[in-house]
């Protein structure tokens, strides 16, 4: 052996052993390697979302017109909702709007996803006609309703005084006013709901439906006894995400009646703008925004616990 190859030797002698990499070494690398295909995302979600989140709890512990400097004033602002008859009355209209709503949506969704998943003629064309309402603007399918709807030269009033009804106020009426907005909201959101259980409805084997045949069930008894539990995730994705909606409905009452008339149809998120652009009382509306995410989350938290009786993963 060379002298160079014997030092060469004892130097690879001198060096340490590599350590073994731990488990705590490689879940941390793993973290980081999550943690850099989640910042492209992240950053934008905690600029603006997280950060008006935290801004507005901090607005909430305000007296605020926007102009002027802020006044702090703790809790004022949550006690002087929580005693105000207005409050209760909005959670009122957007509780009444989404009853109304979503069992609407859900029937009329469902039953054009059990019409497009059959052998139907066109069937591709009409699922594309049947999704555009979800992709349009808000504002013109709003304005759309309320020149449909118009009590004295409406098409809708026009064609119930051909059969010889006599047509509703509709946005008009305070009694009719939120029934206008959920027939507009329904419509504009089927083709959503469709395509939703649709993906739901191609996901279950048809061998279920034949061995449903062979023991003797018809049409009712697969639609109760198959299609409706193997279609129970879709339904519940599709009632978390319309009732997260709509106690956010906004656009459409904005639109069609301003939260009018007289009131009728205000919900809570045409009550926060009030708050802030027409009463210049941001603080208030902070503290109203607030009080209606914990009402969104307690109502979400509920659902995902109650998913566990009724919701068919098998």
């Amino acid at each position: 052996m060379s002298v160079s190859n014997a030092q060469t030797s004892l130097l690879d002698r001198s060096r340490p052993a590599p350590r073994p990499r731990t488990a705590g070494s490689r879940k941390r690398r793993y973290a980081l390697t999550v943690l850099a295909f989640l910042l492209p995302s992240a950053i934008p979600l905690a600029l603006f979302t997280l950060g008006p989140m935290v801004a507005a709890l901090w607005i909430s512990l305000h007296e605020w017109n926007l102009l002027s400097a802020m006044r702090f004033v703790g809790l004022g602002n949550y006690v002087e909702l929580l005693s105000d008859p207005q409050t209760g009355a909005v959670f009122l209209h957007t509780l009444y709007y989404i009853a109304g709503y979503l069992p609407l949506v859900y029937v009329g969704g469902l039953a054009l996803a059990l019409a497009l998943n059959s052998a139907l003629k066109g069937r591709s064309f009409l699922r594309g006609i049947y999704f555009l309402p979800v992709v349009t603007s808000w504002i013109v399918v709003a304005l759309v309703w309320r020149w449909l709807l118009n009590p004295s030269n409406g098409i809708v009033n026009a064609v119930l005084a051909g059969v010889g009804i006599q047509g509703p106020g509709w946005w008009t009426d305070p009694a009719w006013a939120m029934p206008s907005i959920i027939l507009a909201s329904a419509w504009k959101d089927l083709g959503f709901v469709m395509v939703i259980l649709l993906a739901g409805l191609q996901a279950i084997s048809p061998d279920l439906y034949d061995a449903a045949k062979v023991d003797g069930a018809g049409w009712w008894r697969r639609l109760f006894s198959v299609t409706l539990p193997l279609l129970s995730p879709s339904t519940f994705f599709v009632f978390v995400i319309s009732l997260i909606n709509g106690f956010q409905v906004f656009d459409q009452v904005y639109a069609m009646t301003g939260g009018g008339p007289n009131g009728a149809s205000e919900v809570v998120v045409q009550r926060i703008y009030d708050l802030t652009f027409r009463y210049g009382a941001a603080g208030e509306a902070s503290a109203l925004s607030w009080l209606l995410f914990v009402v969104v989350l307690a109502v979400t938290l509920i659902q995902v616990r109650g998913q566990r009786k009724w919701v068919n993963y098998g």
